[in-house]
């Protein structure tokens, strides 16, 4: 049975929440942008009225989720008042404020995501670490954390490229998962993941250690407008094909998209590659390889408004002993992430996806100094 603390507590928090998303004035600010739906040329400008409607949306899901919290408050503290009157039980009033707490910590979290960025689609690129097979395989372990993790919380994921590794699992694979504040949640797992395992590919059944490096990239659309310089692009095409599946469409011809990119501090010259092999029209490849070129120099420049640079240089560590972000020991079933301390034993859930802990985690601990950047 909750304390009378806990329940004080909890409503002290959605008092907080109705203050921190100012509830108050989000609800006249939708009325008004609620009025500009209904001009009667509205729709005679199809891209901005779609993004009008996403605006109007995007208020409405805040103050929502507010009404969410605060009537399953009310209900929570209605349960406890027919408590004391013998018409409910422990375990039913109990049940009502584990669900106020979810809701309300689901708030609370998403109130951190406040970057421009942080609402956008994510580009997500997996790379295989130095290792061989082994290496590959943990790196296809990550792909599949990553659907199974896009998948439980109703995000669409598509898979652009693929390479399959040599004996087995991937070298590298892109994926865009789009859904709301995809990239919010998952930029916290840029970085370097190590495995430690018993190998099924050691004939001595020895541990060993495979490392694979994750990047999150936001993921533009039209209406982010981000130069690319056509004088700098090169292009060249392939034939590929895919493994199949649900995943992955077999496909006819990939293309290879070569960007010569200057940094505009250091003078620096760089190349990004981006392989496409999603459709089988080459145009369209073209036309998403364009688009991944997008994300990736907004990134870059993201991050250079926000004086990141030294975070990026980290996250360009040579995949080895010491760069990593979160261990994954399966034998000591354990999960640990370096960089907030979070560990978990539950090491299945893990591989199945459940990584919200850790991305909490993150949230809590560095969404602030983000904000401060």
């Amino acid at each position: 049975m909750i304390t009378a603390e806990q329940q004080k507590a909890l409503s002290e928090r959605v008092e907080a929440l109705r203050r921190y998303l100012n509830i108050d004035a989000r609800k006249i600010e939708l009325e008004e942008e609620q009025l500009r739906t209904q001009a009667p040329d509205f729709w005679d400008d199809a891209k901005r009225a779609e993004e009008q409607m996403k605006k109007v949306k995007s208020i409405e899901k805040w103050i929502n989720g507010y009404n969410e919290a605060r009537n399953l408050l009310d209900e929570l503290n209605l349960s406890v008042e027919f408590y004391h009157d013998e018409m409910v039980t422990e375990e039913e009033v109990d049940a009502a404020y584990a669900a106020t707490l979810e809701a309300v910590e689901a708030l609370e979290l998403k109130n951190m995501l406040r970057q421009e960025e942080d609402s956008m689609d994510c580009v997500l690129k997996i790379n295989s670490g130095a290792g061989g097979t082994e290496s590959q395989d943990w790196a296809q372990m990550l792909m599949r954390m990553y659907l199974r993790y896009a998948e439980s919380h109703g995000y669409r994921t598509r898979i652009s490229n693929l390479q399959e590794g040599d004996e087995a699992g991937i070298k590298t694979c892109t994926i865009e998962i789009e859904g709301e504040y995809a990239y919010g949640y998952l930029k916290s797992e840029s970085g370097v993941h190590r495995l430690v395992r018993v190998s099924p590919y050691n004939a001595q059944g020895k541990r060993m250690t495979s490392f694979a490096s994750v990047f999150a990239t936001p993921l533009v659309d039209d209406n982010i407008e981000v130069y690319v310089d056509p004088s700098k692009i090169s292009w060249d095409t392939f034939r590929s094909s895919g493994a199949g599946g649900q995943n992955v469409n077999k496909v006819e011809t990939g293309v290879r998209l070569r960007y010569m990119y200057t940094d505009p501090d250091t003078g620096e010259t760089e190349e990004i590659l981006i392989e496409n092999t999603e459709s089988r029209k080459q145009l369209e490849n073209r036309e998403n390889a364009m688009r991944l070129l997008r994300s990736q120099l907004y990134d870059r420049a993201l991050q250079k408004k926000k004086a990141a640079q030294a975070k990026i240089e980290a996250g360009k560590k040579k995949i080895e002993w010491g760069s990593q972000i979160r261990s994954y020991v399966f034998d000591d079933r354990r999960v640990k992430d370096h960089r907030t301390g979070y560990q978990t034993s539950d090491v299945g859930g893990v591989m199945d996806g459940k990584i919200d802990g850790f991305i909490k985690a993150y949230l809590m601990e560095f969404a602030e100094e983000q904000e401060n950047n």
